[in-house]
Formats: C-alpha cells, sequence, structure tokens
C-alpha cells in the first residue's frame, strides 16, 4: 500500500501516514469524478476525457513545499511537474478506467503531451486528462467504469453533469450510476485484509462507477 500512495503523488502524502490520519481504514484518497465520452465526425468512439477532483487532505500534501509566485495560487505551468508524476503514476494502474464496446474490451492509449494538466482552485486539486482509444470504434453499445480494484482510492461521480457525451451522434442515450454504499462492505475490515493481496487486487470492483451509452 505504501507503494501505492507515493506513486500516485509522487510521495507528496507520506506525512499523512506518519501523522497516522490515513492508517486504519479503507480508502485513503477520495475523488469526485467527471468524465466525458468524446466521439468523431463518423459517429465512432475516439476517447475519454476525465476531470479528477481530489478531497482537501490529498491536495494540500500534494501541493505542500510546491513553489509558486503567489503564495497559495498555482499556475497549470507550477503544477507541470506534479501533473506528469501523477500521469505516469497512473498508467500502471491503467488509469482505473475499464471500456468495452459491444462487449468486448476496449484498449486505451496514455496521455499524450498536453492532453493532461493539473489546477488547483479553491484548495481543491484536479487533474485533467484524456485518454485516447488505441483504434476508434463504432459501437451500439459502448460502456466503462471506473474503480481502484484494491479499493484504495475511493471514486464519486459528481452531483452536477458527472457524465456527458462530446459530438455523440443523434440518438444516442447515456445511462450511468455509481455503488449504493462505498463505505459500509469494508467499514468493519482491518489493514491487514486489504494488505493481503489475495482479499484486496479486486475488492473495489463492487464500488465500481458505471457508464454506459447505446447509439442507434
Amino acid at each position: 500500500m505504501m507503494q501505492k500512495l507515493l506513486g500516485l503523488i509522487g510521495g507528496a502524502l507520506a506525512g499523512l501516514l506518519v501523522a497516522g490520519t490515513a492508517a486504519s481504514a479503507h480508502p485513503h484518497v477520495f475523488v469526485t469524478m467527471k468524465s466525458e465520452v468524446v466521439y468523431a465526425p463518423d459517429g465512432s468512439v475516439t476517447g475519454i476525457r476525465h476531470a479528477w477532483s481530489f478531497d482537501d487532505m490529498f491536495s494540500s500534501y500534494s501541493t505542500q513545499g510546491l513553489e509558486s509566485k503567489e503564495k497559495g495560487v498555482f499556475t497549470r505551468e507550477e503544477l507541470a511537474p506534479l501533473a506528469e508524476v501523477n500521469v505516469t503514476s497512473l498508467k500502471e494502474y491503467d488509469f482505473f478506467t475499464y471500456a468495452k464496446a459491444d462487449g468486448k474490451k476496449v484498449d486505451l492509449a496514455d496521455p499524450a503531451g498536453g492532453a493532461y494538466w493539473l489546477e488547483y482552485k479553491d484548495s481543491v486539486l484536479t487533474l485533467n486528462f484524456t485518454l485516447p482509444l488505441k483504434k476508434p470504434v463504432k459501437a451500439k453499445d459502448f460502456s466503462f467504469e471506473i474503480y481502484d480494484p484494491s479499493y484504495f482510492v475511493d471514486f464519486g461521480l459528481a452531483e452536477k453533469e458527472p457524465v456527458t457525451l462530446a459530438h455523440a451522434p443523434t440518438g444516442c442515450t447515456l445511462s450511468f450510476k455509481g455503488p449504493k454504499d462505498t463505505a459500509a462492505p469494508s467499514a468493519k475490515l482491518g489493514e491487514s485484509f486489504f494488505n493481503n493481496p489475495a482479499n484486496a487486487d479486486n475488492w473495489g470492483a463492487q464500488f465500481a462507477n458505471k457508464i454506459a451509452v447505446k447509439c442507434p
């Protein structure tokens, strides 16, 4: 678990474990997410855009020690190195995004340069990035799930417009749903449970956010 925590934010949250604020219960990091399915003019899906807003504690530790011209204010350029660390680290976890087209797995490519950045507003750090499909697909049913298999990171849909479609063909319909309860099932489980790979490797699947698009 320590490696994953350090990997996601390049060591910025190491102080959390020292302070004991995140050493006993899962999850450790909370993300409020927005996503957008991107279509090409020919009606094929080309990618998925994400905007992940991290909890206050994560945001605070991630930006601790970063240099900025104005105290407490960070520009996109000043956050660029941290954005690169985040994106590079997330590659190992497939960006917690699992897509299918007409029931078949879809391979996603890594965000290209310029297709990801961090912004800092109202003390909240938001990672914006686009995952292009390795090969655009035309599909009547396109779906994807977002979750951390080990449930170290908790993903929750934003209250307003959590999922949208960009340039989708006429007649496409969108549906989405989050897990019913992300806390109760794991409330009685200790850290030792999650440190056992046999238990934790796909525990988070039951807390998946599910998005589906159906087109004519």
